[in-house]
């Protein structure tokens, strides 16, 4: 056995008995995983949400979990997939309340449109900058000029009006009109959204 070999399967040892400690309600036994897992964890997690108060409340609440449901674990299983697992519940349940308040689907929807050209940025941002050109699609010819024009491309309603031959006026209805489209389609595919970002996601965990 060489020593890689040998310190992976010291390490699956030590866990084993670590977890057989845990399910007799060891604290250190606890603490010592915590401080195996949570660092990656937290880092993983953190990828997925943006926002480091989110995944340092969901890295707690998973461990707790691992603590409620301690005499459930079996030491002879994988625990790694197990947190992982967790992990990833827990997560999609983040952003289903997200997709579930109005005023954070306003926010996103901004958000997005703020940063339209950095999209790349992560799967997230390219995910709801693909749901956002897909609401886009969705509109009416001069509706969907009139939004890229202002939001993309930054022009004024006077400067877009001269390029029409418009009145500004009627741009600043068309994006009333547009943005309000634009929110009801976030709000009838966000559960789409929400299930691609996880899974797309999931291999980071």
């Amino acid at each position: 056995m060489n020593n890689e070999h040998r310190i992976s399967y010291r390490g699956e040892v030590n866990l084993f008995f670590l977890l057989q400690q845990l399910q007799q309600g060891s604290e250190p036994a606890f603490a010592k995983i915590y401080d195996q897992f949570s660092r990656q964890l937290y880092r993983n997690i953190l990828r997925m949400v943006n926002d480091e108060d989110i995944a340092q409340e969901i890295l707690q609440d998973l461990f707790l979990t691992v603590w409620v449901k301690r005499a459930k674990l079996d030491p002879n299983k994988s625990f790694t997939p197990f947190l992982y697992k967790v992990a990833k519940d827990m997560i999609y349940d983040h952003y289903r309340k997200v997709a579930n308040n109005k005023r954070i689907i306003d926010h996103l929807i901004i958000t997005t449109v703020d940063h339209v050209t950095n999209a790349e940025d992560s799967i997230i941002d390219r995910e709801m900058y693909d749901l956002l050109m897909r609401a886009i699609e969705h509109l009416p010819a001069q509706r969907k000029q009139v939004f890229k024009l202002c939001k993309f491309e930054g022009k004024s309603y006077q400067e877009v009006g001269e390029i029409l031959g418009i009145s500004p006026n009627t741009i600043r209805n068309q994006i009333v009109a547009a943005n309000k489209s634009v929110k009801e389609y976030f709000l009838l595919n966000h559960d789409v959204a929400i299930l691609f970002i996880v899974t797309s996601l999931a291999h980071l965990l």
